[in-house]
């Protein structure tokens, strides 16, 4: 997918502000048996086609909305991922606005994930 440069350059600059991982590193932690809070923060079409197993929906388009509500704990570890990374690292920067201390962007999202084999369920 191509990206018009000023989308990437916001995305870019989240990413400045925000903790990164892989999805080498999520999955890694899955396969230890961690628990970990995953948020897909894709369109609901795409959502609905497959996700990461155990994660929760939040879209980036009302995450901000609703994210007091389903994740109350402002200091819990939040994973938030999307289809690539750039969706993530823009709702991670949102969030840490709002005070949570402690999100991480997927970067690779659910493509990488796909294609790494993790776990998905429909």
């Amino acid at each position: 997918m191509s990206h018009s440069p000023e989308f990437l350059k916001i995305v870019d600059d989240a990413k400045t502000r925000v903790k990164q991982t892989d999805v080498a590193a999520v999955l890694a932690r899955v396969k230890k048996g961690e628990k970990l809070l995953l948020v897909d923060t894709r369109e609901d079409n795409e959502w609905d086609k497959g996700r990461i197993e155990g994660a929760i929906h939040l879209g980036k388009g009302v995450i901000e909305r609703d994210v007091e509500a389903a994740i109350p704990d402002k200091s819990a570890e939040v994973i938030l991922y999307c289809g690539g990374g750039f969706r993530s690292a823009l709702s991670a920067d949102n969030l840490q606005k709002m005070g949570y201390k402690n999100v991480i962007s997927m970067d690779g999202g659910w493509r990488d994930w796909v294609a790494a084999g993790g776990p998905v369920e429909k």
